[in-house]
């Protein structure tokens, strides 16, 4: 592993992690009312836009975070739809 992946991991890990305690949060009490339908939207989307980014240039540490990320953040806006 190159010094460049070691680096593209660290800041993949910490930005998924950080949408972890919204996603736990959004789960477990199902309020959704703080949350806009048009940002999330647009925020799956650019995390879905990164997510093929990175496999095209097969950047791994990018292909797993958004993966993760961008199920969490579809499964909050599938809620918002939901339980609006």
């Amino acid at each position: 592993m190159t010094l460049i992946d070691i680096i593209g991991s660290i800041a993949a890990t910490l930005t998924t992690v950080s949408f972890l305690p919204q996603a736990w949060h959004t789960f477990q009490t199902k309020d959704v009312s703080g949350i806009s339908l048009g940002m999330y939207s647009v925020f799956t989307a650019g995390v879905a836009g990164w997510l093929v980014y990175g496999l095209l240039l097969q950047a791994w540490p990018i292909v797993i975070s958004n993966a993760i990320t961008v199920s969490l953040a579809a499964a909050i806006l599938v809620m918002k739809l939901r339980y609006r």
